[in-house]
């Protein structure tokens, strides 16, 4: 008793002491406030999520391989922009160019391990599983790649690292975050044009439906999976100029990002990009808004339960379609 009536005591005397001294205790913004902060911090990190994950979605339309090495392609766009960019021995350019790029790059790269990799294997009657196998040990090879080319060291790209927000109603935002949400919007309202209005969209839903029927029809299936693999590297990269662009580049930034890409996936339905595009928006949500009532270290875990809870529900996916077993 006579150690808490001290307490007691000090708390009063330091409250009186602040008081004289014309100082208030410091408030801290109104949880609604840090409500739509949260919001707003969710749809961008929703989106670049999306923009990442809609080529892993497609890749398992068409061909029904889950690509573990999907999270490098973000990684080594994302380091090859920076290598143009901000790196001493790249040629400096600005990031406008260094990120188109990268997305090239990226392309590229993607069509490159499909023509190299994946159609010899599936000339061969490789099974899936040996194929995810595959994926598996080109992720760590892509990612070693990365780190003795890169390193460990976490860098920035050299323009709009450092800008003052813009208030948005009871929350802010920086011109940056704001142009990378909007552009990652338009880009994925792009992909979904290509997908309904252009004849390689039209094949590549065809071929994600029913691979057999498409190619009897006509439709060249090779030449489309090959396209696939090349948007699928192309935005894999652009979300990865977009990630580190409003968080930090590291050597392993696109594996970090994988789970949250494989949630989007599977929560908007496997082998849909609209799914992907649905599920990624919310796995992004819910992961900035539960750091409201929870730790930030715990905010994947709460996007994964309501993979968990959705599923339960719905198996399918939110835009996926039922199909029936045996």
């Amino acid at each position: 008793m006579f150690v808490l009536s001290l307490a007691l005591v000090l708390v009063s005397v330091s409250a009186v002491a602040v008081r004289a001294q014309g100082e208030e205790p410091a408030r801290g913004p109104t949880f609604g406030a840090r409500a739509a902060q949260a919001l707003i911090d969710g749809v961008q990190f929703g989106v670049i999520i999306a923009i990442t994950s809609v080529g892993l979605s497609l890749i398992f339309g068409t061909i029904h391989l889950i690509n573990f090495a999907h999270g490098e392609f973000v990684t080594i766009g994302a380091t090859f922009a920076f290598f143009l960019n901000a790196s001493a021995a790249g040629p400096g350019w600005h990031l406008i160019p260094a990120a188109l790029a990268a997305v090239v790059f990226g392309a590229l790269l993607g069509g490159a391990v499909d023509r190299g990799l994946w159609r010899p294997l599936r000339a061969r009657g490789t099974g899936l599983i040996n194929m995810f196998i595959v994926t598996i040990g080109l992720s760590l090879v892509l990612r070693h790649v990365v780190l003795v080319l890169y390193g460990t060291r976490p860098a920035s790209f050299a323009q709009y690292d450092i800008q003052s927000a813009i208030s948005v109603g009871p929350a802010s935002i920086t011109p940056r975050d704001l142009t990378v949400t909007l552009l990652a919007v338009l880009v994925l309202l792009g992909v979904a044009a290509l997908l309904q209005k252009t004849r390689i969209g039209t094949a590549v839903r065809a071929v994600s439906a029913n691979r057999d029927l498409a190619e009897a029809t006509g439709i060249d299936v090779q030449r489309v999976v090959l396209y696939v693999w090349m948007l699928g590297g192309g935005l894999a990269a652009l979300g990865g100029v977009f990630f580190g662009l409003v968080e930090i580049i590291t050597w392993d930034m696109g594996f970090k990002l994988l789970l949250l890409m494989f949630a989007g996936v599977i929560l908007g339905g496997l082998g849909s990009a609209y799914g992907a595009m649905v599920g990624s928006l919310v796995v992004g949500v819910v992961a900035q808004v539960s750091t409201l009532w929870f730790p930030v270290d715990l905010q994947y875990a709460w996007a994964l339960l309501v993979l968990i809870v959705v599923l339960l529900v719905r198996p399918q996916g939110i835009l996926g379609r039922a199909e029936r077993v045996g």
